[in-house]
C-alpha cells in the first residue's frame, strides 16, 4: 500500500550511522531566492552561530554562503536535532538582516512573512561516500553563479571545525 504523506515525509531515522554522529550536508534557501545573504553582517552570524554549535552537539565543517541559500557540512550528536539546529540558524540570520533594514517576504497563501523557504534540504552522507568530493562540488557554487573566476576569491565561505571522514 503506497503512503500518503501531506507536506513532506517524514526524515528517516539515522540508519546509515552506527558509530559517532551522523554528517549531513545542509541547504537552506530564502524565500522566493532572494540575493540577501552574501554580505559580512549574514556571514558574521553564521560564523558566530556556528561556532556555538560544539556547545550544543553540533559540528560544523566547511560551508558556502551564497546570495540566496548556504550550504554547509554538519555533524548533529544525538542530544539535537537537524530542524532544531537549522531553526536557530535562521533566526540569528534572521536578526541580522533586520539590524540591516531588509524586510521579509509574505509566504504564499499564509501570509506570513520570512525570509525563508519553509524547511531545508538535508542529505545524510553514507560511509561510501566523499565529504571531500561534496566540498569540492559544493565550493564551486560561486564559479558556476558567476561571481568570482576562482572559488578561492568568495569571502563568504570557510570551515568552522574539521569534521572530515577518516
Amino acid at each position: 500500500m503506497k503512503q500518503v504523506y501531506k507536506g513532506r515525509p517524514p526524515r528517516l531515522a539515522h540508519v546509515f550511522q552506527s558509530e559517532g554522529w551522523p554528517l549531513y550536508f545542509v541547504t537552506i534557501n530564502t524565500l522566493d531566492r532572494r540575493p540577501l545573504l552574501a554580505c559580512d553582517g549574514v556571514h558574521g552570524a553564521f560564523i558566530e552561530y556556528a561556532a556555538k554549535g560544539l556547545e550544543l552537539g553540533v559540528g560544523v565543517g566547511r560551508y558556502v554562503v551564497m546570495p540566496d541559500h548556504i550550504h554547509t557540512f554538519v555533524r548533529i550528536s544525538p542530544q539535537m536535532t537537524l530542524k532544531r539546529w537549522c531553526s536557530g540558524l535562521k533566526r540569528t540570520v534572521t536578526a541580522s538582516l533586520l539590524e540591516a533594514g531588509l524586510g521579509p517576504t509574505a509566504l504564499p497563501r499564509t501570509g506570513l512573512r520570512s525570509f525563508w523557504q519553509p524547511g531545508f534540504f538535508d542529505h545524510l552522507l553514507r560511509h561510501d561516500e566523499s565529504y571531500a568530493e561534496k566540498w569540492m562540488y559544493v565550493r564551486m557554487n560561486p564559479v558556476r553563479a558567476e561571481l568570482v573566476c576562482d572559488p578561492e576569491d568568495w569571502r563568504f565561505q570557510g570551515e568552522i571545525t574539521r569534521i572530515d571522514r577518516a
